[in-house]
């Protein structure tokens, strides 16, 4: 493990990873809505050590109870319309909403049209928007600092 924690710190040194001069803590919840799983790779490497979003202060949350931002990813299929109200609801104000990569804002086609449901900025108010098909980690992390307090 000490090994494992040294190489973790020469890379952040070599990547020239710093701390952010103010302070946020922002959770996230995610919800797969109907992708192709290209935006979840991309926002699962936004924890890796070149971009390490956890050092801003932001986290992924398996509950949208503690959740301050709700991250779609895919097309709304009809079968995951009714989840994702139910973690919309579950979520305490203030809520924000992110649309992540193409699908989510309503770009792309990625299943039988009459399996979707309204692009999810005609559900929720989308309050942060990434395009991309799928964005980078780097995009990722721009957009959800930039609309972030702190």
């Amino acid at each position: 493990m000490f090994v494992l924690l040294r190489h973790l710190r020469r890379v952040r040194g070599e990547a020239g990873l710093s701390r952010p001069d103010h302070p946020r803590s922002v959770a996230l919840r995610h919800v797969d809505a109907g992708s192709c799983n290209a935006c979840e790779h991309e926002l699962t490497a936004t924890a890796a050590p070149q971009y390490d979003l956890q050092r801003f202060g932001l986290d992924i949350v398996a509950s949208p109870r503690h959740a301050d931002v709700l991250l779609v990813t895919g097309a709304i299929t009809r079968r995951m319309e009714p989840a994702l109200f139910a973690a919309y609801d579950a979520m305490p104000e203030p809520r924000r909403v992110a649309a992540l990569g193409d699908c989510a804002l309503g770009c792309g086609v990625l299943a039988d049209p009459d399996e979707l449901a309204q692009p999810l900025d005609q559900l929720l108010r989308v309050d942060i928007r990434i395009p991309g098909c799928p964005p980078t980690p780097a995009e990722i992390a721009a957009a959800i600092l930039a609309a972030t307090p702190g």
